[in-house]
């Protein structure tokens, strides 16, 4: 099946902001940073949860897509929700939260979308779904648990579901040229709403992991702030998504290593607060926004190079690596039927990049 441009445009462009966030969460010195940095969380993980979901559709309760849920999802995070663990004891940053039972830092969405996937088959019998993962968002504030981040889950369920049962043609419409006039129009409003959500909210409602006594609001107030919070998101997901470019660009390419560019770039990051690489930041908060940026861009970059991407897959994606590299050895070194690895080979390379 031929990959579709824009899909693995927007799954690098999603990746990049991602690193963006987290890179300059180390500069959040000055109004301008902390605007821009509650301007990326206000669409750029709704947005990323949404493409989930669209690509979500064809899982199944059947034996390939649960060994390829497996082998693409679980097993990267007992590998990498254990490195990231052990790396932050190394770097001497504080550690909370049961290895495996409690995903550490980035490493929840990999559970949290195998959480998603294995429901799948309910959330798409019926439209009506949409509407009623709204109550069920509310909800998840009252949450204390963090066991598998499971209020996150529900939390950002409706960006899932938004997704789940999104048409092709509904994001053919979304990159016309008379939707993404509105859409520049939307990224202003969430640009402008950014400089004063400490008005009426907090910046860490936007990570939808923390509950409302956490974030020291009443219940009543905080299902509002969560609702609003809902409609900003979905309109800033759609808006993004609608300005991705259609055709093949620089990076269309690179889309197709978006996990390894997720689970890998949070090392450098943890590193680098470490290291206090942005101790200057104070002093010159512009120069860091862009170096920030910069970096982020570079970082992304380098992951997802089919160069470095080709080495770190077999970290992220084991599995269907080794059956990749037995599929198509010489047939004198042991490789298997080529019908026979096939269909195993096919699902891996369609889930490799989880996040896609």
């Amino acid at each position: 099946m031929a990959r579709d441009p824009w899909l693995d445009n927007a799954k690098f462009a999603l990746i990049a902001f991602v690193v963006f966030g987290h890179t300059l969460g180390l500069a959040l010195v000055d109004e301008r940073n902390i605007q821009t940095y509650t301007f990326v969380y206000f669409w750029h993980m709704p947005a990323f949860v949404l493409i989930s979901g669209y690509l979500s559709k064809s899982f199944r309760w059947d034996r390939t897509h649960l060994l390829a849920l497996a082998t693409t999802l679980l097993l990267p995070y007992l590998i990498f929700d254990a490195a990231m663990y052990y790396w932050r004891q190394h770097l001497d940053q504080p550690q909370t939260g049961a290895l495996w039972l409690e995903p550490h830092w980035s490493m929840w969405y990999l559970v949290v979308l195998a959480m998603w996937r294995l429901a799948t088959p309910l959330l798409r019998k019926h439209w009506l779904v949409i509407p009623l993962s709204v109550p069920l968002s509310l909800w998840a504030g009252t949450w204390e648990r963090t066991l598998f981040d499971i209020p996150k889950a529900f939390a950002m369920l409706p960006f899932f579901v938004i997704g789940l049962h999104a048409r092709k043609s509904w994001l053919t419409y979304l990159t016309s040229w008379w939707v993404r006039i509105p859409a520049v129009g939307v990224m202003l409003w969430l640009w402008h709403s950014a400089a004063d959500i400490g008005d009426w909210a907090r910046i860490a409602f936007l990570w939808w992991d923390r509950s409302y006594d956490v974030l020291g609001f009443d219940r009543v107030e905080s299902y509002e702030i969560r609702l609003r919070l809902l409609g900003m998101s979905i309109a800033g997901a759609l808006a993004a998504l609608s300005l991705v470019p259609r055709r093949a660009t620089w990076f269309t390419n690179l889309g197709a290593a978006s996990l390894v560019g997720y689970l890998g770039h949070g090392f450098v990051v943890r590193w680098a607060q470490t290291a206090e690489i942005f101790d200057w930041a104070p002093e010159h908060p512009t120069a860091a926004l862009w170096t920030a940026a910069g970096s982020a861009l570079a970082l992304t970059v380098l992951l997802t190079n089919p160069w470095v991407s080709r080495w770190l897959i077999w970290a992220v994606d084991p599995v269907g690596s080794w059956r990749r590299r037995r599929a198509t050895a010489p047939s004198g070194d042991g490789a298997g039927n080529g019908a026979e690895d096939a269909p195993a080979a096919e699902t891996a390379a369609g889930t490799d990049d989880a996040i896609r």
